[in-house]
């Protein structure tokens, strides 16, 4: 059995739960607070000396680290990744994007407004993050104008990359109302019948 150490209202945890639900993996959760510090205790730090969660722990206890990294490799061989090249790079490209164009915008302006109550100091910060959060949410929506999913027609792990920050961006101050496509997408991933949600 897996064992996650995570936060759950963590989105970079939450790919990793919601990956594991749909793909009926059992796992046992194990809550890690990063506001008290217990990412940078020793303990934690040989699991993964980069101090960040998620973490992921197999049987013979090795672990895993970069909530997209544990993405691929819980998915290898599903559903959830393709197996014929192009689309499989197209994966990683929604994951890559992910990471450098949606989640330090999205996330971060969901953290400065919704766990910090929008301290003065950051304001400019998060207008910043604003500005390139809608550019992310534009690029998204193109894509889902054309296609049910970020990769065609199939559900993949690119979806469950950019849904969990996106379906909480309201938490960031941000309004998705002018964006429709998006608007269905998140409906459409939520109605997967193991969809877990984030805080289940």
């Amino acid at each position: 059995m897996y064992k996650v150490y995570g936060d759950v209202i963590s989105g970079n945890c939450y790919k990793v739960k919601l990956a594991l639900h749909l793909l009926g993996k059992p796992y046992e959760w194990e809550a890690v607070d990063i506001l008290k510090g217990e990412t940078q205790s020793e303990a934690f730090l040989a699991k993964n000396p980069n101090g960040k969660i998620p973490v992921l722990e197999l049987d013979d206890g090795s672990t895993l680290w970069e909530s997209n990294a544990i993405l691929n490799f819980l998915a290898d061989g599903s559903e959830l990744l393709p197996t014929e090249p192009r689309l499989r790079t197209q994966v990683l490209q929604w994951q890559f994007f992910e990471q450098y164009s949606h989640e330090p915008y999205v996330a971060v302006a969901r953290f400065i407004k919704h766990y910090q109550d929008m301290p003065a100091e950051r304001q400019e910060e998060f207008e910043r993050c604003q500005v390139r959060g809608y550019k992310a949410f534009k690029v998204m929506e193109q894509q889902l104008k054309r296609t049910p999913y970020l990769v065609g027609d199939q559900y993949s792990i690119a979806d469950i990359a950019l849904y969990a920050y996106t379906h909480v961006a309201d938490e960031g101050g941000f309004d998705l109302s002018n964006f429709p496509a998006i608007g269905e997408w998140l409906v459409r991933v939520a109605s997967h019948p193991r969809h877990v949600g984030m805080r289940d």
